[in-house]
């Protein structure tokens, strides 16, 4: 190993723990948005081999965000990929070290791709500017599936390489069997599809017209590598109808339209909630809201994150390799013009996993105006200094601080139920009154399994009547009234507990 190789090691081991310290002390390593409580359901029901479990009596009652129930089966609707990665932390206890790990294993591969695409100078500041993003960190500390897409993502782009060298740099040669990078691209780029299908589509864009220039003009082995990596990324995608079969019964029925039947992708009507359905126009308002929001958060250097975009594509602008790997990014912002919603809470998250597009060509405009003479190599030096700078010490604490108690969740709500006082009501069931949104009651089902065999078990209240009715479906429990302001009301002599 060179000497940058242990520093892209130390700044990967470091993106580990600042992604577990964002989880842990901004998001409590708690769910925040409605994908992330899905996403843990469905890990916690692999954890046990299973992809559905019977459906809870008044199952409207007994809400998970994004768990469907069908046929008198529960299951979630996103695919099984994550869920199984994410399963493992949750067999282990370790659930909130996944995405941590995973983002440090991502700061390596962006180095890796750095310097096979350009240099090691180059793909060392790649991995420094992810590692200090405020758009990485954010990502990185939640449950979400963009972590483990974006590895998939890297995989496939390094192993491209390796399978179809573009020697116009020394960067990009590779003395591998073209056969072994191209089984690994095939597999992570299946994954990814097993993960989100729309951000493989989009990560496989603009390789997929270089693999076409390939099938034309390039020589036997090489049509050979393109139809193999095509073959094994469409045989694990295909698993996707196998899915949908296995949850719904039916190969052709998506869950996403069991929970919102208008959550299709493409345009017209009846997609999207807008009157008329999705159109190219809501499509763009969709990308201007999501990069607006996210610009800041790419580096943290303010509305100029872009600042070294322009010079890295000048300075990349003979290099194959960088066409791929810096596409990336806008062919997601292209194939997410077909999904009628946008994402702008962490960012633009629908184009995370092709992050490493921004940092690779913002690093090499760096390094290309630094080598444009003796001046502009110390103004270079001095500005991205003072824009790190600002940003560590300025917009990330800001950015972070801002993000703690992110709509009302925090750990501090589940405390009431862990009180010695409050075990000596279980078991029970607990009718939750949230006093502002939903939230609120998601948040405690944290201390509740699928199964719902777990000491409390919680159901969001739905007046009286039905109430009342859900009770007698669990007789061996007592009911509690939890009123999020007041206190927690169980019938008989046990005293009220104070939230």
């Amino acid at each position: 190993m060179r000497r940058t190789d242990w520093i892209a090691l130390t700044l990967s081991l470091a993106a580990v723990l600042s992604a577990y310290l964002v989880a842990d002390r901004v998001f409590d390593r708690l769910p925040h948005l409605e994908d992330e409580w899905a996403y843990i359901w469905q890990a916690q029901v692999a954890a046990k081999g299973q992809l559905t479990i019977p459906s809870p009596e008044h199952e409207k009652s007994i809400l998970i965000p994004f768990v469907v129930d069908y046929n008198g089966q529960r299951f979630g609707k996103y695919l099984p990929a994550w869920p199984a990665v994410l399963a493992l932390g949750v067999r282990f206890n370790a659930r909130a070290w996944v995405n941590p790990l995973l983002a440090g294993l991502g700061v390596w591969l962006t180095y890796l791709l750095g310097k096979k695409v350009f240099n090691d100078g180059i793909g060392l500041l790649s991995a420094f500017l992810t590692l200090t993003s405020p758009f990485f960190l954010i990502n990185s500390g939640t449950l979400l599936s963009h972590l483990w897409a974006y590895v998939l993502s890297a995989v496939f782009a390094l192993s491209w390489l390796d399978s179809f060298p573009l020697t116009n740099n020394r960067g990009t040669t590779s003395n591998i069997p073209g056969w072994i990078p191209a089984t690994v691209a095939g597999l992570s780029l299946g994954l990814l599809a097993l993960t989100r299908p729309l951000t493989a589509l989009g990560v496989a864009l603009p390789f997929f017209v270089h693999g076409m220039i390939i099938l034309v003009r390039g020589t036997k082995s090489d049509r050979r590598r393109v139809i193999s990596v095509g073959g094994i990324s469409l045989c694990l995608a295909l698993l996707f109808f196998v899915w949908q079969h296995g949850v719904t019964g039916d190969p052709l029925l998506n869950p996403y339209t069991l929970w919102w039947e208008y959550d299709r992708i493409g345009f017209g009507p009846g997609i999207g909630t807008a009157e008329g359905g999705h159109t190219l126009r809501l499509a763009w308002d969709n990308f201007l809201v999501s990069q607006n929001s996210g610009w800041r958060d790419l580096f943290g250097w303010g509305t100029i994150s872009w600042l070294f975009l322009p010079f890295g594509f000048w300075a990349a602008r003979r290099n194959r390799a960088a066409w791929l790997t810096g596409s990336v990014y806008w062919s997601l912002a292209a194939a997410y013009s077909l999904y009628w919603v946008g994402a702008w809470v962490y960012g633009p998250r629908y184009y995370f996993e092709g992050f490493y597009s921004i940092t690779l060509i913002s690093a090499a405009g760096v390094f290309w105006l630094a080598s444009q003479g003796r001046l502009l190599k110390w103004i270079t030096v001095i500005l991205v200094t003072f824009l790190t700078g600002y940003n560590l010490l300025f917009y990330l604490p800001e950015r972070l601080g801002n993000l703690v108690d992110e709509f009302g969740v925090r750990r501090e709500l589940l405390a009431p139920f862990q009180t010695e006082q409050a075990q000596r009501l279980t078991p029970a069931l607990v009718i939750v009154h949230p006093k502002q949104e939903w939230r609120e009651y998601g948040a405690l089902t944290e201390l509740e399994d699928p199964w719902l065999t777990t000491p409390f078990i919680f159901a969001i209240t739905r007046g009286k009547r039905i109430d009342a009715s859900l009770a007698e479906h669990y007789p061996g429990r007592i009911v509690i009234h939890y009123y999020m302001d007041g206190d927690l009301m169980a019938p008989g002599p046990a005293d009220p507990i104070r939230q």
